[in-house]
């Protein structure tokens, strides 16, 4: 579907991104995560055919950027970070604009937009003027702005960014709906626990290159070659920090006085132990579970934690 190699991009002596080699198969929701300036958006626009690399090689469905850009656009669906509306224009208006624009007919186009503000939750808007709208409805109507010519690929470049928790409940839900319907989408986000559950494959970019790609128990394993847990208990947490220190095999993430995240090199019989062993020592624990998805923690040991910006 999304083929990339050697992709290398530059703004004067900034290198935003570096030989960048990265493959999205068809029907993936790709979650694309990195500091600030990692080369994320630039990666994006370079996809949705909106800036040209300085050099390397970028195949959409096997068509170039370079030869084919008006049939890659047509397969490509783009909303960046900040989308923009015109606010002298109602929803339907708006969504009317931009469909005529891409050539549907007028018959087309009624249904199209019917069916599109019904998937962002957004039908009792229709004619309401945008100027009018929340900021989590504006980012709703965008994607559906995105989605009017029924793109193959989605490029969202931090759909969620600036949204309060209700909206980015909202927005969590048409991408669940957008994956049912078998669209490829890249996501790049900050919000990283919503991303590896929405995501079939996480991609972690730094300075411009891939650091690691697969899902994050996949990446996990590489990194760390352990299983991340969380520990709450109601012990001194003076205490429990003077036990765990003293075990090889654990390495603490993050700690609370009422709770810990740690790495645990070893099965899960070894993970048994550790807990009778605490529990054997007076530690009064009262949750001890895997965590599924821990990638901010994978996000911290690869990234350093840098801002690039």
């Amino acid at each position: 579907m999304i083929k990339i190699e050697g992709l290398y991009k530059a703004y004067g002596k900034n290198i935003a991104v570096n030989h960048l080699d990265l493959s999205i198969g068809e029907g993936e929701i790709f979650g694309f995560v990195g500091p600030n300036g990692a080369g994320k958006t630039t990666t994006l626009k370079v996809i949705a055919t909106l800036l040209m690399p300085d050099s390397g090689k970028v195949l959409i469905d096997d068509k170039s950027i370079y030869s084919d850009i008006k049939g890659i656009r047509s397969s490509i669906g783009y909303m960046p970070d900040f989308f923009g509306v015109y606010e002298n224009l109602t929803s339907y208006e708006y969504l009317s604009f931009f469909g005529e624009i891409a050539g549907l007919e007028r018959m087309q186009l009624e249904k199209t937009i019917d069916e599109l503000l019904e998937l962002v939750n957004l039908v009792d808007k229709k004619h309401e003027m945008v100027d009018g709208l929340s900021r989590g409805m504006k980012q709703r109507l965008c994607l559906a702005r995105a989605l009017v010519h029924n793109p193959k690929i989605l490029l969202l470049d931090e759909p969620a960014s600036g949204l309060d928790p209700r909206a980015r409940v909202q927005m969590k839900d048409i991408l669940k709906e957008l994956k049912h319907m078998g669209k490829t989408v890249i996501i790049s986000s900050h919000i990283l626990p919503e991303l590896a559950e929405l995501c079939s494959t996480i991609g972690i970019i730094n300075k411009g290159k891939i650091v690691q790609k697969g899902t994050v128990e996949e990446i996990n394993d590489r990194v760390f070659g352990a299983s991340p847990i969380k520990m709450d208990y109601i012990e001194n947490e003076v205490d429990v920090l003077n036990f765990v220190k003293a075990i090889p095999s654990l390495k603490v993430i993050q700690h609370t006085e009422r709770s810990m995240d740690f790495l645990l090199k070893g099965s899960e019989r070894d993970a048994a132990e550790l807990l009778k062993s605490m529990v054997h020592q007076g530690i009064a624990v009262t949750s001890f579970r895997k965590m599924e998805n821990n990638l901010e923690s994978l996000f911290m040991e690869l990234t350093g934690g840098e801002d690039n910006a």
